[in-house]
Order: structure tokens, then sequence, then C-alpha cells
């Protein structure tokens, strides 16, 4: 029987064992967790006042999935999709996809937000379990980022059915803002992993933050150690429409079809998560290392730290 799998495509531990040398703090590093977006959101910090920091910092997440999310009928994006145009949209929507079409324009339109029809075509022909060609191409004939317009006044979908998923970048969004509400607030030496990670300082006993990279069999990728900056991981397999046939879920709107390049796992680093994220997706349509160095120079400041 083939099934959508849904589930979390990457394990990135952020553990609380310590590189460095020095002394323990006397307040203990305390994680708290919620869902947003549909993954699992992670703030660890050593504060005297930590469930306060975590409730403003959750708040703040329930604010940004009525923006981002696809699965809330009220969010932003919901709207847009549904009527095809969206008025005086919310700043972070404008920013969002305003990063969009820097990295749709730096990887060759491999990262393109307006594949959703698509996956979704996809995701209906994976469940029936009924081959349906016709249905994918007419999805695949309205996947096209230069056909959305963005300003201040609306966002508009320029056909009928066209929509957009901010999957391969809003978690990455998501941490940067609410690494810069805490930011304001002058506080440092935290994680936040919305599903991508942002450190804000080292770990508040000493050193950096050591990161375990985890392919989805739970097989270890890698370790990195993470100070004052961001790292998206993407993994094609993580997310699989037909776990039998391993048709994973990062769909090459060239195509139409789940990629095929050879890589596991992807990882990237930098200050913003949201870039991170976005070209951590992009990469894993990416067949040589010379395409990928080509899209990650349009960024100066990101660094390609892990792909197997």
């Amino acid at each position: 029987m083939q099934t959508l799998s849904r589930r979390r495509f990457l394990t990135i531990a952020a553990c609380a064992g310590v590189f460095g040398t020095r002394a323990a703090a006397d307040i203990p590093v305390t994680q708290w967790q919620t869902t947003a977006l549909g993954a699992r959101t992670t703030l660890s910090l050593a504060h005297s006042d930590a469930g306060r920091v975590a409730d403003q910092v959750f708040a703040e997440l329930r604010r940004l999935e009525g923006i981002f999310s696809l699965y809330r009928p009220d969010s932003a994006l919901s709207r847009l999709n549904r009527d095809g145009r969206l008025a005086a949209p919310p700043f972070e929507l404008l920013e969002c996809l305003g990063l969009c079409d820097r990295i749709h324009n730096a990887t060759g339109g491999l990262f393109d937000p307006t594949i959703q029809p698509l996956w979704a075509a996809h995701a209906q022909q994976h469940a029936t379990g009924k081959a349906d060609p016709d249905g994918i191409d007419r999805a695949r004939a309205l996947v096209g980022w230069p056909q959305v317009a963005v300003d201040s006044q609306a966002i508009t979908l320029a056909r009928p059915g066209m929509a957009i998923t901010l999957n391969g970048i809003a978690q990455g969004y998501i941490a940067d803002r609410i690494a810069a509400l805490l930011t304001r607030q002058g506080l440092t030496d935290l994680m936040i992993d919305t599903g991508e990670l942002r450190a804000l300082g080292g770990h508040p006993q000493g050193g950096d933050w050591p990161v375990t990279l985890e392919t989805v069999d739970g097989g270890r990728s890698g370790r990195v150690r993470l100070r004052d900056i961001s790292m998206a991981t993407s993994s094609p397999a993580g997310t699989q429409f037909d776990t039998v046939a391993g048709a994973g879920h990062i769909l090459d709107p060239r195509t139409g079809q789940p990629g095929r390049a050879p890589w596991r796992l992807v990882s990237v680093t930098g200050p913003s998560a949201a870039v991170a994220d976005g070209l951590s997706t992009a990469i894993c349509l990416m067949k040589d290392r010379d395409t990928i160095g080509a899209a990650l120079s349009g960024f100066s400041d990101m660094t390609l730290v892990h792909l197997s």
C-alpha cells in the first residue's frame, strides 16, 4: 500500500553537553517545547525567568503561524492561496517572499514556492495509489514564481489554481524572527530550534553549541559547532510520498517529479536561517558541486557545511 509519510525529515540534536572549560553556570539549561508549522520547536536557555521567555516566544510562534501556516484556513498564506490575491499583506510575508525571490534567482529557479499545486497532486496520487500523469501535468502548468506579483499593496497569483508553499523557508524565517525578538531584549547564549537552528551566542555553560546531524534512519552523518549563526538541513528522503518506492518530497519544478540528486543530507550555515533553509532545500535538487557553488556565490555569508 502506498502512503504519504509526513515526518520530520531530520533530527538535529543541539545537546546540552559542553564544549569548553568554563565552569557551569549557576542557572541550569532548560528546554521548552511546542509545535509550530507541524514541527517540534524547542527553546534551550539558562535564564532565571525562562518560563516567561518561553511563553513570549511561543506567543510569537502562534502569531507567525497565523501568517505562514498552510493548514490554518484563516492564515494569510491560506487566504492568498484560496482567493488568488491578498490585500495589505503582513510585513513578515512580504519580507519572506522577498527572500524567496533572491533564492529563486540564485538557484536558477530550483527554489520555487509555487510548487504547492504539484506537491498536492503528487500527494493525492500516492495516497490513492492511482497514477495520474494528466493531473501532474496540469499541476506542473501552475508552477512559476515569475507569475506572482508582490508589493506592499497586494500579493497576486496570476492564474486560478496557483498556490504557494513556504515549507522550504518558513521554519528558518520564524527562527530568525524569534532571534530578533530575543536579541532586542538583550538575551544571548540560547538555541532556537524550529526544525532549523539559530544560535544566539554560545552554550551557557561555555563553548559552542554542539550539534549532531542525523539521517532519517537514525544514522549519524556529522557534527558541527554553532555560535552566533544559523544552520538549516534538508534531506530529500525525509518526507516521502511513497516509502516503498522512495519518492521524496522535494520536487523539481523543471520536471514536476521528485528530485534525483545523489545527496542524502545537506546543511547550510549563515546569519539568516531563512536563507539557509531555502538554499539547503534547493541544493537537494542539484546534481554536482559546481552547480551548488554557483548558487552559493550569490550569498557571500552562507556556507555549505555538510553534503553527503
